[in-house]
């Protein structure tokens, strides 16, 4: 396909917009941060049969990234008018995940309630940190310290779950990129990141919202090498 200077203009607007959506997400899950939750954690016997591992927890947002962004590069490089649509689904679910997260108000699977009445001055120390992609993914002070009750839904299932569907009509990529969500979906479990109902209410939104915007996977994709 032909980049045309109106091609261009779309997809410079498709990331604008994701990125906008990405930070009201972020301004909603700090202010449910900042609210005390329940008592918890609650009960989950997936999630009590898995054990906790460091090492995943620590790295598990740069695993997002690399399982994430070369796949997402490619659809964009493949097919821009479909990578154009995934981004405003993408930018879509961000806002009701947020939305969702501020609702909830679970708490945080570890039962630490660490950020509850988190001052102002910090939740915008805070917000400002986390819209900078060298502070999202630092592992020293980005989403896994700030971020304890961002749970309903699961974001790292959703993001990978609706590439997934986006790229599912290229065979090449498809078991590529199926791989990695699975590889995803695993770490989130073993890093502590989500009860399984995040899991679960991640995979049946994202689901909803891809039939809302493209129609039912396979339906209305030709084939494609």
């Amino acid at each position: 396909m032909t980049w045309t200077r109106g091609l261009v203009g779309r997809v410079a607007a498709s990331f604008a917009f994701r990125v906008a959506c990405y930070v009201a997400m972020v301004w909603m899950a700090l202010l449910a941060e900042a609210r005390p939750a329940t008592p918890g954690p609650l009960p989950d016997a997936i999630l009590d049969a898995v054990p906790y591992s460091e090492t995943i927890d620590r790295y598990n947002y740069i695993l997002w990234l690399v399982s994430y962004v070369p796949i997402a590069v490619w659809l964009l490089l493949k097919e821009p008018p479909r990578f154009i649509r995934y981004m405003i689904t993408s930018g879509v679910l961000a806002l009701i995940r947020g939305f969702s997260i501020w609702v909830t108000g679970l708490p945080a699977v570890t039962g630490k309630d660490l950020h509850a009445s988190m001052p102002e001055q910090t939740r915008w120390e805070a917000f400002l940190h986390l819209i900078t992609p060298f502070g999202f993914f630092d592992t020293g002070a980005g989403a896994r310290v700030y971020l304890t009750k961002d749970l309903f839904f699961s974001g790292h299932t959703a993001t990978t779950f609706l590439l997934l569907l986006y790229v599912w009509k290229f065979p090449t990529l498809r078991w590529a990129m199926l791989a990695a969500h699975v590889l995803i979906v695993l770490s989130v479990y073993f890093a502590r990141l989500h009860y399984t109902i995040d899991v679960i209410g991640a995979y049946a939104i994202t689901l909803a919202l891809f039939t809302l915007r493209e129609g039912r996977v396979g339906v209305n994709d030709a084939p494609a090498a």
